[in-house]
């Protein structure tokens, strides 16, 4: 595979962080937490997590960019930049809840080429990369194949970058068609979760790069369907995201553009 070499590379490095970052996750009651915002904490585990991640990357592709969660943006003059979040799901890796996971993307010109989301906490291991199938520990993907709302949950996001009646409006429209919603405060979790076919879709207005571009192309090598990111300004910028199996897509989408 074209990019085999970048993925098993993520998929170790992903490994080795997420095991580095789960000793502090065992040792919680030591953790220095900051506030970034609203519903937006950072730990001393994820700036160190993030180094770990970094360091590895300009060792062994000196020449790429990275854009991480906690430590900015490296530019590279390969045309690869990394796209890393070291904890995603910090509210819950600071309280002792297991749903958090570390996010790893490699991007060629501004678009998702490999994808690695790993969850210690459980063992599992998500990997994707383009044209090559999506996998959780070894095993081939694939999205949800019904058309029903009521056959599944569909996750849903929000942030404090969007207006909180959007989120609102999202969960009533689910609701009200007979749906279930579902957000674990991990958005890199849940798009691997849709990737793997336990949720329908995910919808969120505004994800910053680090917590969804591994997941997008997992789902798209799954077989879903996701609103692509525009390669130009969605690493730097984020992107809005909506995505789901493709016989639920459409009625997700008509969701999300009621809701915002």
């Amino acid at each position: 595979m074209q990019y085999q070499d970048r993925l098993d590379f993520a998929t170790e490095l992903a490994r080795k962080a997420g095991a580095f970052a789960k000793t502090h996750f065992q040792a919680i009651d030591a953790l220095v937490i900051e506030s970034k915002g609203h519903q937006d904490l950072v730990s001393n585990a994820d700036k160190d997590t993030e180094t770990l991640i970094r360091d590895a990357i300009n060792e062994r592709w000196p020449d790429d960019g990275i854009v991480g969660e906690e430590h900015g943006r490296k530019t590279g003059t390969s045309g690869y930049d990394w796209v890393i979040d070291p904890i995603d799901g910090t509210a819950n890796f600071v309280r002792g809840i297991p749903q958090w996971c570390v996010a790893i993307a490699c991007a060629r010109d501004g678009a998702a080429v490999v994808g690695v989301i790993f969850e210690p906490s459980s063992g599992e291991m998500f990997t994707a990369s383009k044209g090559g199938g999506a996998f959780v520990n070894g095993k081939a993907m694939r999205v949800a194949q019904t058309g029903d709302i009521g056959q599944g949950s569909l996750g849903i996001g929000f942030s404090g970058r969007a207006p909180a009646m959007a989120a609102a409006t999202m969960v009533a429209m689910v609701i009200k068609r007979g749906g279930v919603f579902f957000r674990n405060a991990s958005g890199a979790l849940m798009l691997a979760y849709v990737a793997a076919g336990r949720l329908l879709g995910y919808i969120e207005e505004h994800m910053n790069s680090w917590d969804c571009v591994a997941g997008l192309l997992m789902i798209e090598e799954a077989g879903g369907t996701i609103v692509k990111p525009d390669p130009a300004t969605s690493l730097d910028g984020g992107t809005v995201v909506i995505t789901g199996g493709p016989n639920m897509f459409d009625e997700i989408q008509e969701i999300a553009k009621a809701s915002f």
